[in-house]
């Protein structure tokens, strides 16, 4: 028996349905129909509440709905729920952790721990957030709160300390790549804009006279206020002047494509720097640098007058710049003078070498750009003197061994008056019983 025919009859429509389907498109009524089905509710994605920077980073996406642009379907749905049809802006943001972060900023967290992680004690800590406070704060937003200032600064000592990459930074710290990258900036650059000038500054009178009564004493060395040294921090390899920031003699010594800059700093009696000129490239020797600096300005003025600064061979003789002997065959007295220059040059070498320990972002290649660096390094100069004035311990683990190379000056006695100057202290170091007997 044959099965019954299921087939239904054709209408007059179903020619014109056939002849669109063929064509590849939808008649009008039949799209407009199928906008209107809402057999399902939309569902809400869940939103995460972000603590951090009004300016969305790279792993940051926002949403804004709300307005005129509601459809027919979506005012029904929201109706039908007893929403507004009318909705706020969103910002979608990706949930990170700030489990480390909270940890450390909790009362019962380990003072060593926190002196391990940022270079310094819960107190000076506490002192740097309150000075850097009304730079750095910012007001909430109608998208998120605002970033306290204790975790603003904490990032960017964190990262100065470690110098770890952003990636980690963000990890850490629960937030984005570029917001990390921004607050280091801005951080950085409020502690140059208000802290330099009180922690970072050349001595008055007063000052001077003290840090020559405190050299004098240890020496025996006349008039010195401070040891001059300079020290290269790599770089990645700029796209402008590349030759100008080759570093050569730490390209044959490690036998790696090294690009450097100069931090070129006067170091006090008490391991603090009064004067520090960074930025240049590193292909220029420290002569070079010392005639582009504020110090070379400021004798030029006359303003160092009766005073000494005391550098390595690498250094001129100047009429304020006492530098050693670099001739061969010496006699006892300049022998003798050479080491007493030696031990006030160990002042600023000690110094530079707590720097670049404590805060090792010195010490690798960075991320920051070539035209921010002057200002991290010179926030990495002034959070060393804050450091050193409240008598903040560095672990001797982190101490950094400098392999700065030194080659002598084109003209290396430029003053007359300054060769019989040295001599004079040489031969008054010798007959005094201060030369010490290393040399004999």
């Amino acid at each position: 028996m044959p099965k019954p025919s299921r087939r239904r009859k054709r209408g007059a429509g179903d020619d014109d349905d056939d002849a669109h389907a063929k064509n590849g498109k939808r008649p009008a009524a039949s799209v407009l129909t199928s906008l209107d089905v809402n057999d399902t509710p939309r569902l809400e994605l869940p939103l995460f509440q972000l603590n951090g920077d009004p300016r969305p980073d790279d792993e940051e996406e926002e949403e804004v709905t709300g307005g005129g642009g509601s459809s027919a379907p979506e005012a029904e749905a929201a109706a039908g729920s007893g929403q507004s049809p009318h909705q706020q802006r969103r910002l979608w943001v990706k949930d990170r952790s700030r489990a480390w972060w909270e940890q450390c900023s909790s009362a019962d967290y380990p003072e060593a721990d926190f002196r391990a992680a940022f270079r310094m004690g819960r107190a000076t800590f506490a002192v740097l957030c309150d000075a850097l406070g009304a730079a750095v704060a910012k007001e909430d937003t109608a998208l998120r709160a605002a970033i306290p200032v204790r975790q603003r600064v904490a990032v960017c000592v964190w990262r100065l300390a470690t110098g770890e990459p952003l990636r980690l930074v963000s990890k850490r710290f629960g937030l984005g790549i570029s917001t990390c990258h921004k607050l280091v900036l801005e951080v950085c650059a409020a502690i140059r804009n208000l802290l330099m000038p009180r922690f970072l500054r050349w001595p008055d009178a007063g000052a001077a006279d003290a840090f020559k009564a405190r050299f004098l004493a240890d020496s025996g060395v006349p008039g010195v206020v401070g040891a001059i040294y300079t020290t290269h921090i790599p770089i990645i390899a700029p796209k402008v002047s590349v030759a100008a920031y080759f570093n050569r003699r730490h390209t044959e010594r490690n036998h790696k494509t090294s690009y450097s800059i100069t931090l070129q700093g006067v170091v006090g009696p008490d391991g603090a720097f009064t004067d520090v000129c960074i930025g240049w490239p590193g292909s220029m020797p420290d002569d070079q640098v010392l005639d582009r600096s504020a110090l070379q300005q400021r004798a030029a003025a006359g303003m160092m007058a009766g005073s000494w600064v005391v550098g390595g061979a690498s250094f001129p003789l100047t009429d304020w710049l006492l530098a050693p002997y670099a001739h061969p065959n010496l006699t006892w007295a300049q022998h003798a003078f050479n080491e007493k220059v030696a031990d006030l040059r160990r002042v600023a070498v000690d110094a530079f070498a707590r720097l670049k320990g404590r805060w090792a972002c010195l010490q690798k290649r960075t991320e920051v750009k070539l035209q921010d660096l002057p200002v991290v390094l010179g926030a990495c100069c002034v959070l060393h003197n804050i450091c050193e004035s409240r008598g903040e311990e560095m672990d001797p683990a982190l101490r950094c061994d400098l392999a700065d190379d030194e080659t002598l000056p084109e003209n290396p006695v430029r003053s007359e008056a300054a060769a019989k100057a040295r001599d004079d202290i040489a031969h008054n170091l010798l007959h005094s019983g201060r030369a010490g007997t290393k040399f004999f």
